[in-house]
C-alpha cells in the first residue's frame, strides 16, 4: 500500500477525488478524522445524508483501529466519485489476525462498531497486509440520486 506524506493531499483524476492523511493512533484523532473527512465530502459536494453516513463509519474504523491495535499511526484515505464513496483505514499494528465483526451482549457497552459499519456501508471487509504488519478496512457508500 502507497505510504501517506504526512500532510492532507487531494488528487484529482477525472471524475475521481481522494483525500489522504495519517494521524498519531489515539483517541482524539477519532473526531479528527470525522472532521477532516467532513469537510473533504462537503467540498465535493457528496449529499448530506452520505457524509454523515462516511463520518460515522469512519469515526467506527478509526476508533477499532486506535483501541484494538498497537499502531502509532492511521491512515486514512477518502475517495469519492459521482457513483460512490469509499472509505479506507489502513492501521500499522503487528496483529496478525485483522478486524472482525462479533456478536456483543445486550449488556456490552462495546463490540458493535463494525456491525453498525455493516448496517451503513453498501459493502465493508478487510484487505489482506502488503507486509507483515498493519491491515487496511475499507467501506463504501453508494450515491442515489434521491
Amino acid at each position: 500500500m502507497h505510504v501517506s506524506p504526512p500532510t492532507p493531499q487531494s488528487h484529482q483524476h477525472s471524475h475521481e477525488r481522494e483525500e489522504v492523511f495519517l494521524l498519531p493512533s489515539r483517541t482524539t484523532s477519532v473526531a479528527e478524522a470525522r472532521h477532516r473527512t467532513r469537510q473533504w465530502l462537503d467540498r465535493c459536494a457528496v449529499p448530506d445524508g452520505i457524509c454523515a453516513a462516511a463520518v460515522l463509519v469512519v469515526s467506527e474504523l478509526v476508533t477499532n483501529a486506535v483501541v484494538h491495535t498497537d499502531s502509532d499511526r492511521i491512515s486514512c484515505r477518502v475517495r469519492a466519485d459521482t457513483a460512490q464513496v469509499r472509505l479506507e483505514v489502513r492501521d500499522s499494528g503487528s496483529g496478525r489476525r485483522g478486524p472482525r465483526q462479533r456478536s456483543a451482549g445486550p449488556d456490552a457497552e462495546t463490540g458493535r462498531g463494525l456491525l453498525l459499519v455493516g448496517s451503513v456501508a453498501d459493502a465493508w471487509g478487510v484487505a489482506a497486509p502488503e507486509h507483515s504488519t498493519g491491515h487496511t478496512v475499507w467501506a463504501t457508500l453508494r450515491i442515489t440520486d434521491a
